[in-house]
């Protein structure tokens, strides 16, 4: 009688087989694809003293064997394949917006081993396709790494309290030097620390580790560096840019694809900022212009410092970011910017807030003009020393000289 039930139950799945074939195929590719991005993300974060460029190297294989599945026959034909698929997609590509949040928790010294399992449930899940489980798990993850950011914001904040034990209570920004103050905007307080220069006595630059456009496997340095090199008293980190340890960043590591011009008067990825809609500030002698589209600046080397980044926050005296954009925007963290009122140029980062509170910040702190700079594990601030940061390596960096 067993041995009846086994053969009819072979027969069956015989049949669902043969049924089922071109389905079965192209979910077990898939199923291949997708199971081999989790191992090696496990894997990456099993081996923190490991190199990722293994890890790279594969989750591009992935993303190509991924791409040449979707083109096949079969699954333009087979419309009930097209929700798994997206499925895959979707979740494999929040699994990776969220490891590269933790890598920068990282790189600012924070405990995530309690990230990281929940991270590795997440993926065990998608191993096993389980789509709702998986999206459930990496909502959780989500949630306990804005608190985690928002914890660090937050001990940021405290970490200032020994050294200025009276922070002054302002919405009037410092006419120079280095001030740690707290801001109020809506009935909520935020720590700024910004730093003031005057343009009549003050020249600002942007240095770069890399001499001209590059590519992949780009130069950085720290913005210690940046500023000894250079003969600043005073820096930020500039734009966003690649980190090697991001592994959608394989293939183009610590590079940069927004407009500058560094100090030696070389512009950084000219062809492709032609068109570009992402605001730019451009130093000259005393005074500060900031463009809501880099398109509207041409090549001119006869100024002193010229930096793209996003978004704009603030624009004659108004907010001009109303939230959206990058998912990075919405958490709580260290917003980073420059901006200026009349000829005196701010640099400096608004704690524990969203990009929207930080817009409100400047705007009440009198700004004219303000642009967002990067931040999260590359967040670096130097007046006399490092007052933010260091965070991980830059390839660029936003300066203060004396005239």
């Amino acid at each position: 009688m067993q041995a009846k039930l086994l053969k009819l139950k072979l027969e069956r799945i015989k049949t669902i087989i043969i049924f089922h074939k071109v389905s079965l195929i192209i979910l077990t590719g898939l199923t291949i694809v997708f199971v081999s991005a989790v191992i090696f993300l496990s894997f990456s974060l099993a081996g923190k003293n490991q190199t990722n460029l293994a890890l790279e190297k594969k989750l591009k294989d992935v993303s190509i064997k991924l791409k040449f599945l979707e083109n096949q026959d079969q699954y333009k034909i087979n419309l009930g394949l097209k929700e798994n698929i997206k499925n895959i997609q979707t979740l494999y590509k929040d699994s990776l917006g969220l490891y590269q949040r933790i890598l920068d928790l990282k790189t600012q010294k924070q405990d995530t081993k309690d990230l990281d399992k929940e991270f590795a449930k997440g993926l065990s899940y998608l191993s096993d396709l389980n789509y709702s489980s998986g999206s459930a798990s990496f909502k959780i993850l989500a949630f306990d790494i804005n608190k985690k950011e928002a914890d660090l914001a937050a001990a940021q904040v405290q970490a200032s309290a020994p050294q200025n034990q009276n922070i002054l209570q302002s919405n009037t920004p410092p006419s120079s030097g280095f001030s740690v103050q707290s801001v109020s905007t809506d009935n909520v307080n935020f720590t700024v620390y910004i730093i003031a220069a005057d343009l009549n006595s003050t020249k600002v630059v942007v240095d770069t580790a890399s001499g001209s456009d590059c590519g992949n496997n780009c130069p950085t340095l720290p913005l210690s560096d940046y500023v000894s090199r250079s003969g600043a008293y005073a820096g930020i980190n500039g734009s966003y840019f690649c980190p090697a340890e991001y592994p959608s960043c394989v293939g183009k590591t610590n590079s940069f694809d927004l407009l500058a011009m560094n100090k030696n008067k070389v512009y950084f990825n000219s062809s492709n900022n032609v068109y570009s809609t992402n605001p730019a500030v451009i130093f000259s002698g005393n005074s500060a212009r900031f463009v809501g589209q880099a398109l509207e600046w041409g090549r001119d080397t006869g100024v002193d410092a010229v930096l793209s980044n996003y978004p704009l926050l603030v624009s004659g005296g108004n907010v001009v970011y109303g939230g959206g954009g990058d998912a990075k925007f919405a958490p709580k963290g260290a917003r980073g910017f420059v901006a200026n009122k009349g000829n005196t140029v701010y640099i400096g980062f608004v704690l524990n807030a969203t990009m929207q509170e930080s817009a409100k910040v400047l705007k009440v702190l009198g700004m004219d003009n303000a642009m967002n700079l990067d931040e999260g594990g590359s967040t670096a601030l130097w007046s006399g020393g490092y007052k933010l940061g260091p965070g991980r390596n830059i390839p660029n960096a936003l300066l203060f000289i004396r005239k």
